[in-house]
This record gives structure tokens, sequence and C-alpha cells, in this order.
């Protein structure tokens, strides 16, 4: 196992951990479940401290120029997100009055309940995931502005903690963390059940995924004279690890390795990824609002393109101190959900369902799509860096 790569590890997680929820016994299946429940919680507590470890170091390292890449990012990541969601309700007008019938939430009630770990061990974190963020921001670009060599170093070797945190604990568990994922979803049957109903609303949810990304990838290859597909192929390992997480933050660590390989800068691989984490949901958004929409359908709602278009502007915000938890996009989205769209109770609770059906594909574009802002952000920074600098007089 220990010569095998993440890639592999990971597939193999998620085909024992379907067999080990249908077939082995539940004690069996529940140690699992306390394993990935403990692992989650220390995913919890180590997130804030991998955004203070990579965000911190990453501005620090880019000089002067961070305000500036800070504003490019975070635009970037807002309007890929508009463009997903205006994408989605695109497709969702022209198809899904196709293939919705009225009926077709009728077995969604039969999924059983989760298992529950045998115990669970509380680690709050030190600060939210918005607090870790604002503060990251600050500290970095302060240290960037002024060059305090004493912060700078401090960052660095932080940095360096985290890192080897990353590398030595989180990486090696990952793919048991998946196992215990999957196991329990194999369990409830809750995905497999929903998956039955609506599947072809899900087919629609990954085609726009994929569509998107090949997209954003084009942009990201084409402003660094790069092969898309073989970018795109290098990106697996942080699509898998992220399918199999369900959480943007918990990727970073195989994602700034594949930006590592896609031969994005150091520094702005350090910086991007961390922050786009937070910012950046594509995939969620295409998901949240392709579902709204169905769910609409099914409940005989108009759909009017002015008030989803304000939805969706309203989501990329909201959702913004969602990444860390896995389903914590829709939780974050139940609000406007029901003050924009009008959505009942029961209605909200039909979207949750839907969405922590395939919670992880949403996750896995939005993780792969920070890869492609990464580039697109490189680009512009080397393009600043090679602008001749004016001569004193």
């Amino acid at each position: 196992m220990k010569k095998l790569g993440l890639i592999p590890k990971i597939i193999i997680a998620i085909i024992l951990g379907f067999f080990i929820g249908q077939y082995a016994p539940v004690r069996l299946t529940r140690i699992f479940v306390t394993f990935t429940s403990i692992f989650g919680e220390f995913l919890g507590f180590a997130i804030p401290l991998i955004i203070l470890g990579f965000i911190v170091a990453g501005i620090a390292e880019l000089g002067t120029g961070a305000g500036k890449l800070l504003g490019v990012t975070v635009g970037l990541a807002y309007l890929f997100t508009l463009l997903s969601g205006s994408y989605a309700l695109l497709v969702g007008k022209t198809i899904l009055p196709k293939i919705i019938t009225s009926d077709a939430a009728s077995h969604l009630a039969d999924a059983k309940d989760a298992l529950k770990p045998f115990f669970e061990i509380k680690m709050p974190p030190i600060m939210a995931v918005m607090s870790a963020l604002v503060f990251a921001f600050l500290l970095g670009l302060g240290i960037a502005k002024t060059q305090n060599k004493t912060l700078k170093d401090a960052a660095i070797g932080f940095q360096q903690i985290i890192a080897n945190v990353i590398e030595g604990l989180v990486i090696p568990l990952l793919p048991l963390h998946i196992l215990g994922i999957f196991a329990n979803m194999s369990y409830s049957g809750e995905a497999t059940t929903v998956f039955a109903v609506f599947w072809k609303v899900f087919l629609i949810i990954l085609c726009l995924h994929l569509t998107m990304l090949i997209f954003q990838f084009s942009i990201g290859c084409s402003l660094n004279n790069q092969n898309v597909f073989k970018a795109l192929k290098t990106q697996v390992k942080g699509y898998l690890t992220a399918l199999g997480t369900q959480s943007s933050a918990a990727t970073i660590p195989v994602n700034l390795q594949c930006a590592e390989e896609v031969g994005t800068t150091k520094g702005i691989r350090e910086f991007v990824i961390p922050l786009c984490a937070t910012c950046h949901l594509s995939g969620s958004t295409m998901t949240i609002t392709t579902c709204a929409i169905s769910v609409m359908m099914l409940n005989g709602m108009p759909i009017e393109p002015t008030t989803i278009l304000g939805f969706v502007a309203m989501l990329g915000v909201t959702m913004v101190a969602a990444p860390g938890v896995p389903g914590g996009a829709i939780m974050a989205a139940l609000g406007i959900l029901q003050s924009i769209l009008g959505f009942s109770e029961a209605m909200t609770g039909l979207m949750i369902a839907l969405y922590i059906a395939q919670d992880s594909f949403g996750t896995a574009c939005n993780v792969s799509g920070d890869q492609a802002i990464a580039m697109v952000v490189d680009s512009i920074q080397k393009k600043w860096n090679r602008k001749p600098q004016k001569s004193a007089a």
C-alpha cells in the first residue's frame, strides 16, 4: 500500500467503502464511521491553521503587489461563480422541463438514517474559518507592506510546520477518512436512492461541472501556453480527494501538490489555492441552482430568471464561510432559498437531501476551478513583473 500513489488509494477506499457499507457487520462499519468522525474533527481544527499557515506566508512572499493580487483573485472567483450560476439557469430552463415529473421525489423517504460513531472527540478550532481568513489577510498584507523580517520568517516557519503536519499526517490518513464517509453513505442508501430518482438531474449537473472546468482550464492554459488536457489530467488527484472529503478546505494540501505539478509559481499557488478554497464555489453554485430550479418545478413554482440571478448573486456571498464543512454550502444557502425563492421547510429539506447526496461532486468542481484561477492569477503576476520599471530622473 505504501508504494501506491494517492489516487489508487482513494479509488480503493471508495470501492471498499461501498462494499463495507452494504455487506459488512454494522459494528465494523461504525468503527470506520468513528474514525471518520474523529479525523473530521481534526480537519476542522486544522483548517484555520492551514489558512493562516499558507495565506500569511503566501501574501508576505508576494511583496507589495499582494493587495492587487488579492483583489484580482477574489474578483475572478466571484466572476466565475456568477457565470456558473447563470450557466446553470440557462441549461435548467432549457432541459429540466422535459425530464422533471411530479412524482419524482416519492422515494426520498426510503433511505435509512446514517450510522452514528461509537463516540465523539470534539476539537473546537481556535478560530472560525472567516476569522482566520480575515486575520491572514491583515497579517500577510501588513508583512508584505512593512517587509518585517522577523514576522516574515515566523510566517514562513509556521507554514513549514503546517506543511509537515499535512504531509506526515493528513494526506496518509485521507484514504481511511474517505473510506468511512463512503461506507456510511452506502449503509444509509441515501445517495443511491436520491440518485435513482434524480439521476437525470445529476447527469445534467455533472455535465455542467465538466464543461465549466474545461472552460476555466482553457482560459488558464491559454494564458500560460499549456495543454488543457494535460492540466486536467494533473488535477485528477485533487478532484478525487475532494470527491471523498467533500471539503474544499480539506483538499488544500493535495490541490497545492497539483498546482506545483502544473507549474504555478510557488508564491501564487500558496496564496490563491487556500484563498479560493473559501471564496470560489462554481461547482456548488451550479449544483444548488440546478437543484433549486428542479424543486421549484416539482412544486409548480414559476421560474423567473431575474429572481434566480439575484439568488445566484447572493449565493456567491453567503457561501463564503461554508468551505471546510461537508454540506456547508447548502446550509449557508438555506436562508436565501427561503427569503428570495420562497422555499418552504419541506422544500428546503428536499434541497438538503438532493445536495448532500452529491455534495462531493460540487466540491470537486470548486477545487479544480481553484487551480484554473491560480493559473490565471499567475499569468497576470508574470505580466506585471515583466513591465519595465520607470527609471529615476
